[in-house]
């Protein structure tokens, strides 16, 4: 005999969720009544499988070095019915974000000229979209799986929930840039625009130049600068430097490397420039991060 479980009181804003190294979300096969949200979740590692209101969903990401990431971008539009099915016998590594409805209807209801494609997804029950998760999209994930060790509390809890609503943004982005139609055009600015953070987090340890990295993603120097800030709300610069910051962040919490071996990592020529630059990005001197 099934049971029937309600999930808890539906929250005001974005609720982010993390697994590593389990292998199911929940023991038991039981019916959870869940409330409508928007979600997206990112599998790096395992595979689920579950029901909503009686319709399948599977997504499998591999295991080890034949892994994988797979991304899902899923709307529930009223309460539904939530059943797991536990086949899964690899370790879930795995992040989710939901954001309820009251607060997705008050964000497209702000937009004038919202995007009609993202609207329309977002106005049908179960509707799903399901792609491969870019290079960028996958490192967030990461971050919020493995948090930097000097995070904890609130300030953890806003970390994670900056990357998941980052997530979900690039996701609705990716969504929409897969469904043609009369905004090709700037489908193709963001696509090339995404092509250009992937070539600066694949060759970041490289000197990097605007004129480089327009040539690698066939834009013009003008149009990368211009498209890329409309976009993703920063300059080309900016996100690479951020990029090398939090490398060098990391390494100085993981891997307890010197200040000027994190100021050589991060780009920088002197190490107090590298301190001036963390404490703006970060509130504290790199000394605090470091292992």
């Amino acid at each position: 005999m099934q049971h029937f479980t309600i999930e808890p009181l539906m929250p005001q804003f974005l609720s982010v969720g993390t697994l590593d190294g389990v292998l199911t979300c929940t023991q038991d096969e039981q019916i959870h009544q869940i409330w409508p949200k928007f979600m997206v979740m990112v599998l790096l590692q395992g595979s689920q499988h579950f029901l909503i209101d009686d319709r399948q969903f599977r997504i499998d990401a591999g295991t080890g070095e034949t892994s994988t990431p797979v991304a899902l971008m899923l709307n529930v539009a009223k309460y539904a019915r939530l059943q797991f099915v536990n086949s899964n016998t690899v370790p879930l590594r795995k992040v989710q974000m939901s954001a309820p409805r009251p607060w997705v209807e008050w964000l497209t209801g702000q937009e004038e000229h919202g995007v009609d494609l993202l609207r329309g997804f977002l106005a049908r029950h179960l509707a799903h979209f399901e792609f491969t998760p870019s290079r960028h999209i996958v490192g967030l994930a990461e971050q919020m799986l493995r948090p930097p060790p000097s995070l904890t509390g609130e300030i953890a809890t806003m970390h994670r929930r900056a990357r998941g609503l980052e997530i979900m943004s690039l996701a609705s982005a990716a969504f929409v840039a897969q469904g043609g139609g009369h905004q090709r055009p700037q489908l193709m600015n963001l696509r090339q625009s995404e092509r250009a953070r992937e070539y600066v987090l694949d060759h970041l340890e490289e000197e990097l130049t605007i004129e480089g990295i327009a040539r690698a993603v066939g834009a013009s120097v003008s149009a990368l600068q211009r498209h890329f800030k409309e976009h993703f709300g920063e300059t080309v610069f900016d996100f690479i430097r951020a990029q090398r910051l939090e490398r060098a962040r990391d390494a100085l919490e993981r891997e307890g490397v010197t200040i000027s071996q994190a100021s050589h990592l991060a780009g920088y020529a002197s190490a107090s420039s590298f301190t001036t630059a963390f404490k703006r990005a970060y509130g504290m001197p790199p000394g605090r991060s470091r292992r």
